[in-house]
């Protein structure tokens, strides 16, 4: 007994010296699901959050950081990223995004990621703990793929730090890439196909016409027969005859097909975005539009299909030259009348640090500051199905956390801490090393 007595108490003291296991002292706490709550304590364990009250008492040895006049958050969600596929756009050598093939869908974007990328050190000092990679680029314009690919494959849903994918990874296949056939141009922030921007531009309806109806029908078409075929494989081998021949491309679309992961699809207009729900109806799909630049009279459309959007840059240029100046900016305030569930995605490398910003911007043009917040919290958590994991502070979940002296959408806040998985980051990358070093020089 008194062995045993012995062995429990030096289990407990390892435990409160795990660099995963601590107590964050007197902070005060924005679980984002709920109000926040001023001077309390929050116990964190193997890396989850086991307790939040006002008077927690540590066990002996725990480490513990006192957060007295601090704020604690859940870490930020980018939902549209290349992170770990792609370091410099403009030397391929290090772009492993748009494999060739017209349908992909048996591509995993986790495999390639590299979790030495600069990227994540700079993202992760604005305290963005998380983010969607996608096999086809940002966006949907994969380099290698082109315009002519249609499923690019497995989007991932990943930690910003870790040793290795494997340790970096929240959902292997939080999603699959389709870029979906549209009469409009192929959009820069989104949206695929159709034509080219400046000839849609010059001469209108007249330089597509029926023809550029008859070819996105053609090509919507055409993304059907891949649907059907995958049925058609489900069903054959449900029935296992002599003979069966595994297929990776149609074992990849069953849990598609079955509704258990989402597809999600590039499509910036308004047309497309109807087309595309329409699509989902007749396949009886589960989606998610990507990078919608405008509204229009889809907004009941969504609603009622109960289908989540994930917007752009809300620091951007109007789509339109006869658009408002303040189109994108206004966007996220209009989805949100609509009753539309969204996040928040850069479709960037160079950008995922500004996201918090972004959010911020849209508070400016009519978006409630605390529906800003859940879009790059709890919104995507819920929309790639990891909301038991991340995306708030509750009880059982990661202690992906961030402290920081104010509003993290705010540019003047300082993020004191980052934690991952109850693990502290390293905030020192590569433009810190920079700063250091030039501004040291003698």
């Amino acid at each position: 007994m008194k062995l045993i007595g012995i062995l429990l108490t030096g289990a407990l003291a390892a435990m409160a010296g795990a660099n995963d296991t601590f107590l964050i002292r007197d902070a005060d706490v924005y679980p984002v699901t709920a109000k926040e709550m001023k001077g309390v304590c929050v116990l964190i364990r193997d890396g989850k959050i086991v307790e939040i009250g006002p008077k927690i008492v540590p066990p002996k040895g725990m480490k513990v950081v006192e957060g007295k006049g601090l704020r604690v958050y859940p870490g930020m969600i980018d939902s549209d990223t290349s992170l770990g596929l792609q370091e410099i756009e403009s030397v391929r050598e290090s772009v492993d995004t748009g494999e060739i093939g017209e349908f992909m869908p048996q591509l995993r974007a986790l495999v390639a990621v590299n979790p030495a990328s600069e990227h994540f050190g700079v993202v992760r000092v604005n305290g963005i703990t998380s983010a969607m990679t996608f096999p086809g680029g940002a966006g949907g314009g994969g380099r290698g793929g082109g315009r002519g690919q249609s499923i690019a494959g497995q989007a991932a849903l990943i930690h910003t730090d870790g040793m290795t994918w494997e340790e970096m990874e929240i959902n292997r296949s939080a999603a699959v890439q389709l870029t979906f056939p549209s009469m409009g141009g192929g959009g820069r922030r989104g949206g695929g196909g159709g034509l080219p921007d400046e000839i849609a531009a010059e001469f209108g309806a007249a330089a597509g016409g029926a023809n550029a109806r008859r070819n996105v029908d053609d090509a919507i078409a055409k993304i059907n027969d891949f649907f059907d075929d995958a049925r058609r494989y489900k069903a054959a081998k449900a029935a296992n005859p002599p003979g069966f021949v595994t297929d990776l491309k149609m074992e990849a679309m069953i849990p598609v097909i079955d509704g258990k992961v989402p597809l999600a699809v590039s499509a910036s207009q308004s047309d497309a975005i109807h087309d595309a729900i329409a699509f989902a109806d007749k396949q009886h799909v589960r989606i998610v539009i990507m990078g919608p630049r405008e509204i229009g009279k889809v907004g009941p459309e969504l609603k009622a299909h109960n289908i989540p959007v994930i917007l752009g840059r809300v620091l951007a240029l109007p789509e339109h030259p006869d658009d408002a100046y303040e189109a994108a900016m206004m966007l996220p305030a209009e989805f949100y009348k609509a009753g539309v569930k969204f996040a928040f995605g850069t479709f960037t490398n160079e950008f995922v640090r500004n996201l918090p910003f972004q959010a911020a911007a849209a508070v400016a043009f009519g978006l409630p500051q605390d529906e800003a917040l859940k879009a790059v919290t709890i919104n995507p958590a819920e929309i790639w199905g990891v909301s038991d994991k991340v995306g708030s502070v509750e009880k059982g979940k990661w202690a992906d956390l961030l402290i920081t002296n104010g509003d993290p959408l705010e540019i003047q806040t300082k993020i004191e801490h980052v934690y991952i998985k109850g693990m502290e980051v390293d905030l020192s990358n590569k433009q810190t090393r920079l700063y250091d070093k030039y501004i040291s020089r003698q």
